[in-house]
């Protein structure tokens, strides 16, 4: 059963479904994560997790951002989040380049796609020591309640760099 009777929605304040990610998220600008909130998750939910990637990166999709154990009382995220301002108890994963924590849309070429999911999970998971998203992935197998994702685009200014 959920808070609501909707499937979760997942929303930022920085961009819209399918709308560009602003220049402050991105290499170009201030690499700041944007705002997500959301609502309707299931009342059984135990944590959360949120997981950004780039599809269309050349070499196969790219990791931007692995986060999990959020509280599952927390509502959003808000811009800017860094391990010292997330809230207590939030595990941060690996990303593709090989750091914790945020790194926003820098595509080599063209207008990248850039998923932002959401799960509401069962459990709690024990500390995977900073999991890279397939780590992440597999210990959330069989514990994934119900997953939201907004999607959001960039395109790097001056060319095709």
């Amino acid at each position: 059963m959920t808070e609501a009777s909707a499937p979760i929605q997942l929303t930022s304040a920085d961009f819209s479904h399918g709308g560009s990610i602003p220049r402050i998220h991105s290499c170009e600008g201030e690499n700041l994560s944007p705002a997500l909130a959301w609502e309707g998750v299931p009342v059984e939910r135990r944590s959360l997790a949120v997981v950004c990637d780039d599809p269309d990166a050349p070499r196969g999709t790219w990791v931007h951002w692995v986060l999990y154990n959020i509280p599952a009382s927390v509502r959003a995220l808000p811009q800017a989040s860094r391990s010292a301002t997330l809230p207590a108890g939030t595990q941060p994963g690996m990303n593709d380049w090989n750091r914790t924590g945020y790194g926003g849309p820098c595509p080599p070429i063209g207008r990248h796609r850039y998923f932002f999911r959401l799960h509401a999970l069962d459990c709690v998971l024990p500390d995977l020591h900073e999991p890279t998203k397939a780590q992440l992935e597999a210990a959330m197998e069989g514990h994934v309640l119900e997953v939201a994702e907004i999607l959001g685009t960039y395109k790097k200014s001056g060319g095709t760099r």
